[in-house]
């Protein structure tokens, strides 16, 4: 799973570095839960929560079904 997931981010990747953010993947739990930390413009952004569950969660889920859930590190 840890694979596919990578994979997933690094299609989100370029849209996150065009505004001078990144993510990086930190953990995948037993039960789905992925955290990750948002790094550069994105990490002190005050849309940085919108950006992690409408558009990271939301494409994390529809890439690798067995995500239940995306939260910050």
């Amino acid at each position: 799973m840890k694979e596919k997931v990578q994979a997933a981010l690094n299609k989100i990747r370029p849209a996150l570095q065009k505004d001078g953010g990144d993510v990086e993947l930190v953990d995948i739990s037993e039960d789905g839960i992925v955290k990750v930390r948002l790094q550069g413009a994105c990490k002190g952004c005050p849309m940085s929560q919108m950006t992690l569950k409408n558009g990271i969660e939301r494409v994390l889920k529809q890439e690798v079904p067995e995500v239940k859930s995306v939260e910050s590190a």
